[in-house]
């Protein structure tokens, strides 16, 4: 019998190739191909007034050189707004090439390609840029005083302004027995994965066709935008998503400029061309995230019930929004977490800066709302003098309540319904798996040891598996080979593992059997991409239900062969056979041939299903009209909502007295995903997750001085956590299943990073009984902190209790 595959700790598949150096990334492709290279603006905000490129040509290897003047047709036209919504009464997007100004330092200008990235370079170098130089925004406070403005005709510099109210929030505050206000922030950051953007374009004049190479989380995205952009057709554009190292979010932005300068030069030239992005190109010319400032007015009861939440927040989009608002949306309707909010109103407003451009990084605005939530519950335990998880359990939303409607939109634009959850059985996990009730007795040793100690909590919902849909396609050989594809790309997730336990249990095959291609429109043509913790609720549903059409059709053409009804057979081994008649069976490699009726034998096995083997009725068609030859099968799955997953993160922190370092002692993980597919990548994502979230609360900051330049633009001046700076992360599951798909599962991508600023700010706080209301925090900021909570400079050191 077939071992299920579902559920179990199937080590990853993808895993020994990628770690003996055999993947296959978009900078090993395109041997002898040009290669690209961007003069960038070293300006926030300029007018470009003239553009010298007569050096540059001077230089033997240089075979082109473009600037916004060279592009043509819808090349030469901004850059689209992906996603747009009615709020954005001001949506602004770059060119490919600058045309009159620049409104970042980073921004491309200039296009050489050449044939190596040497001769590129130096080519760039020798080229003489212009500028008159304008004030720069920089900075949310500057851009909403709206003193200067990033572009002349956005009054205010304000993108976007969206208000979502349930309830009467001023009659509820006006009622309310308590009421507090916090002034909360977050600064930017920015993933970081190890390859930076890359796009790799071939082009066959004599079909007219381009494929295209890139390193994104959508094949299909590109595919249609690059089509677009160049004129062409879509059947006639190929996009192909090899090995990514890491995506994190800003690689679901599309087209960057590179992907559709370098196809359109390789058409151009009729040459193969190439551009890899390095890591200060990433800094200053990729994406940001996280950045707001926010104002939170809550009202409740003496026993820290919410009466009514009043929330606005200013979110710093950078100086385009080509990826819309979707970030500030995800921070306002996820802000409520887990809880019952009584009336609520939140509004925001998106604003431009002469910064690089903020679009989803994994969390994707829950980090910023996780933190306005936390930091509130937080806040009302203070006040009343109440344990902090008691305060939030007062406030859950229960179990028989679900699902349960927010009465909000979403950033798929439908409700905000939580689908499933029980969050007092995740927090009595938590409780139990970080010593909840048994903290004060090892605060007490810890002060007797002349440590101090904190311990933090922060609850989340998060929203995964948005729509619209993703398919499956599904093709066994005759060989027992199972193809497998899906559109969605991979940056490391492990979908060539899960996808392979579902169709291997939905097949009765073994996984050893069982190929995943991803990200490749020539396999599926109609995707939508990886982001939102989407890839298992999404192309799991799709793959599980494309297994189920080969399945019924091998049934059937199985139950021919044997003489028997379809209903008594069952798979197991790629065997099929009559149940409780094992002997009476047929392979499914088998069926396989017998579903392809053949004029031409190329082995031995397919002469079974040739015209003179005897195995068809001769008064049917040897293709019945309802049919198609071969046993494969594509379906699509396309929710109705969104599902929700959820989380309790809890962490011991240690602050040291005189130097006020921070040291994680413990981190604890409660997680609920749904049904998990494979709980040891459910845990490496929840692992990964908080890495990233200890990166966000405690090093990673972007810091741009008042004329715009990002003063760290380098791993010596980023800080990244190492793995001594990264805790062990102690996991524990909780399974409501979703009632919204067949296999009952939510997505599990981001839940590690979302909370972890507000679980290290409520340790630190806890710790040190000072007010956290701005992170990242550092040890400085920690001791300045203590500095001005106790002027004295004796009591400063030793820290105030």
């Amino acid at each position: 019998m077939s071992t299920r595959q579902f559920g179990e700790r199937v080590q990853r598949r993808e895993d020994p190739r990628l770690l003996t150096g055999n993947g296959r990334y978009v900078d090993d492709l395109g041997r002898g191909a040009l290669h690209a290279a961007f003069v960038r603006s070293p300006h926030a905000h300029a007018r470009i007034t003239d553009i010298d490129i007569a050096d540059a040509w001077e230089l033997a290897g240089v075979e082109a050189i473009y600037t916004w003047e060279d592009l043509d047709g819808r090349v030469a036209d901004p850059l689209p707004v992906l996603i747009p919504h009615p709020a954005m009464t001001h949506a602004r997007t770059g060119h490919c090439l600058a045309k009159d100004a620049v409104n970042h330092v980073g921004e491309a200008v200039v296009m050489v390609v050449a044939r190596d990235r040497y001769v590129a370079e130096d080519a760039c170098a020798r080229i003489t840029v212009t500028y008159e130089s304008l004030p720069a925004v920089v900075g949310v406070d500057r851009a909403r005083e709206g003193a200067h403005l990033v572009h002349d005709d956005v009054p205010g510099n304000v993108a976007a302004n969206l208000r979502q109210e349930v309830g009467d929030v001023d009659a509820a505050l006006a009622a309310a027995p308590n009421t507090l206000t916090l002034e909360l922030a977050i600064e930017r950051s920015a993933c970081m994965p190890m390859e930076g953007k890359g796009v790799y374009a071939r082009w066959d004049a004599d079909e007219g066709s381009l494929r295209l190479f890139s390193s994104t989380q959508t094949s299909t995205g590109v595919r249609a935008a690059v089509a677009a952009k160049l004129g062409m057709p879509l059947a006639k554009v190929e996009v192909v998503t090899p090995d990514v190292g890491g995506g994190f979010g800003v690689k679901i932005v599309h087209p960057w400029p590179e992907e559709v300068l370098v196809p359109w030069a390789a058409r151009a030239l009729g040459r193969d061309v190439k551009w890899t992005e390095d890591r200060r190109e990433h800094f200053v010319s990729s994406a940001h995230e996280r950045g707001q400032l926010q104002e939170v007015t809550v009202g409740f009861d003496d026993d820290g019930r919410l009466l009514a939440l009043d929330v606005r927040f200013w979110h710093d989009n950078g100086a385009y929004t080509p990826y819309g608002i979707i970030v500030p949306i995800i921070t306002a309707t996820q802000l409520l977490g887990p809880y019952k909010p009584g009336a609520y109103r939140v509004e925001f407003w998106s604003l431009y800066t002469n910064t690089v451009i903020v679009t989803p990084y994994r969390g994707a605005g829950r980090p910023q709302g996780c933190y306005a939530m936390e930091r509130t519950m937080d806040a009302i335990a203070a006040h009343l003098g109440l344990d902090r998880a008691e305060v939030r359990s007062r406030n859950f939303i229960q179990p028989d309540e679900m699902p349960y409607d927010q009465g909000l939109m979403f950033q798929d634009g439908r409700p905000l319904k939580y689908d499933s959850g029980d969050f007092p059985a995740s927090l009595a996990k938590l409780k139990d798996l970080v010593g909840w009730d048994d903290f004060a007795a090892y605060r007490a040793q810890a002060e007797r040891e002349g440590r101090r100690v904190g311990l933090g909590i922060g609850c989340y919902v998060e929203g995964t598996g948005v729509g619209p849909y993703e398919g499956g396609h599904v093709q066994v050989e005759t060989s027992g080979r199972v193809n497998v594809a899906t559109g969605l790309t991979t940056q490391g997730q492990g979908h060539q593992t899960i996808l392979a336990q579902i169709v291997a249990d939905e097949l009765g095959v073994p996984i050893e059997d069982v190929h995943v291609t991803t990200g490749d429109t020539r396999r599926m043509a109609y995707a939508v991409g990886t982001f939102a913790s989407r890839g298992a609720v999404m192309s799991g549903n799709a793959v599980a239900l494309a297994s189920r059409v080969v399945r019924a059709k091998a049934l059937r053409i199985a139950a021919e062969a044997l003489e028997v009804s379809a209903d008594d057979l069952e798979i197991s081994d790629g065997v099929i056979s009559v149940k409780g008649a094992p002997g009476t069976s047929i392979d499914l490699k088998t069926v396989a041939v017998l579903s392809n009726p053949l004029r031409y034998a190329f082995d031995t096995s397919a002469q079974a299903a040739t015209q003179f083997a005897g195995t068809f009725d001769p008064d049917k068609p040897p293709v019945a009209d309802d049919d198609e030859p071969g046993l494969e099968g594509q379906d699509f799955y396309s929710p109705t909502q969104a599902t929700f997953a959820n989380g309790m993160h809890a962490a011991i922190v240690e602050t040291d007295p005189v130097t006020a370092e921070i040291r994680i002692l413990r981190y604890c993980v409660v997680h609920d995903c749904g049904v998990m597919v494979n709980p040891l990548i459910v845990e490496g994502q929840v692992h990964g997750g908080v890495a990233q979230g200890v990166g966000g609360a405690l090093y990673e900051r972007m810091v741009y001085d008042e004329g715009g330049q990002l003063l760290n633009a380098s791993f010596m001046d980023f800080l990244i956590p190492y793995a001594s700076e990264v805790p062990t992360v102690e996991t524990d599951h909780l399974e409501t299943p979703s009632p919204l798909n067949p296999l009952g599962i939510k997505g599990a991508g981001e839940a590690g990073t979302i909370p972890v600023s507000a679980v290290i700010a409520s340790a630190i706080e806890d710790a040190e009984g000072l007010t956290i209301r701005s992170m990242p925090i550092s040890p400085a900021e920690l001791w300045e902190l203590r500095r001005q909570h106790s002027p004295d400079p004796v009591t400063a050191q030793e820290g105030p209790r």
